[in-house]
């Protein structure tokens, strides 16, 4: 991660930490020691583009949340999702599955047979939103919200999906906890889209071709932590695919593994009770489950 002048558009960049799961890699930004959140998100992985080879694909076995909501975006591919809730949904490219699991869910993700037979592709994002503080415990809940549901902003040259939150005008139907904006931006060769400065906080991430915001160059799959405050222009000369995620500052948040919360004792309480058994089932996918870590891949204690 580097620190930059008070003078430029990008305030950090945060170089992810990468995680190979074999079929592809996963690249995880935040959290980090000096990038703990950007807004409400409090996690912040990319994964792909990536080819899986015939009769292989995603196979994230059952596992617990708590105090948060999963954000998962897809650009290629398709996963099929299914929680204790009941709920079964398949998420393809520029749709969203935004699942809450305040109190307590669990779910799995794993890819759709079609997609393992012909060799699919996978690409896309999923992000982790701290619930606020009066929200942490709320009844968990799933919403799948299709492409077409979703506002696309479009100029000469530049087009945004509006995933989360209100945008250029436009207002996404996903439900948001908190202050929360998220969009996909597709600039072709020569293309500009204004940023807009009433957010608290914001980030870049480049995910395909050359970009650059304030004249500022935008490094492949880093984030670009954006200065507060400040109206700006991104832009491509030869055209990119870029992902705004940003919202209203929260105080920081405790992470354990799949865990996030405002009190260390409620992280320590789910841990003991995924290791009990007391969490619910995932109706359809009840064989499996991911244990307890010893010493898990993600931990952000403030």
């Amino acid at each position: 991660m580097s620190e930059l002048n008070p003078e430029t558009a990008i305030a950090l960049t945060v170089d992810p930490v990468s995680h190979d799961l074999g079929a592809f890699e996963v690249r995880r930004a935040v959290p980090q020691a000096k990038c703990r959140m950007v807004g409400p998100f409090v996690f912040i992985d990319q994964f792909g583009p990536a080819q899986y080879d015939i009769g292989n694909g995603m196979d994230v076995r059952p596992h617990p949340h708590i105090g948060l909501s999963t954000v998962t975006y897809l650009m290629q591919g398709a996963i099929d999702h299914r929680d204790s809730l009941g709920s079964f949904a398949t998420i393809r490219p520029g749709a969203v599955n935004l699942m809450t699991a305040g109190s307590g869910i669990v779910h799995s993700e794993r890819s759709p047979q079609a997609e393992r037979e012909a060799g699919g592709r996978i690409f896309g994002t999923q992000t982790w939103l701290a619930l606020p503080e009066a929200k942490e415990e709320i009844d968990a809940g799933f919403e799948s919200v299709s492409a077409d549901d979703l506002p696309i902003v479009e100029d000469t040259c530049a087009k945004a999906r509006v995933i989360m939150g209100n945008l250029w005008g436009a207002t996404a139907p996903t439900t948001c906890h908190a202050a929360t904006i998220n969009a996909d931006i597709i600039l072709a060769p020569g293309g500009a889209m204004p940023i807009e400065a009433e957010t608290d906080e914001r980030a870049l991430l480049l995910v395909e071709g050359e970009a650059e915001v304030d004249g500022e160059r935008l490094d492949m799959f880093k984030l670009a932590v954006l200065r507060p405050g400040r109206a700006m222009t991104l832009r491509s000369e030869k055209g990119a695919r870029v992902v705004l995620m940003g919202g209203e500052a929260m105080t920081r948040r405790h992470v354990w593994w799949n865990f996030v919360s405002s009190s260390r004792d409620r992280i320590n309480q789910a841990k003991e009770d995924w290791r009990a058994g007391k969490f619910a089932k995932v109706p359809g996918d009840d064989k499996e489950f991911i244990p307890l870590p010893d010493q898990p891949k993600t931990v952000s204690y403030p």
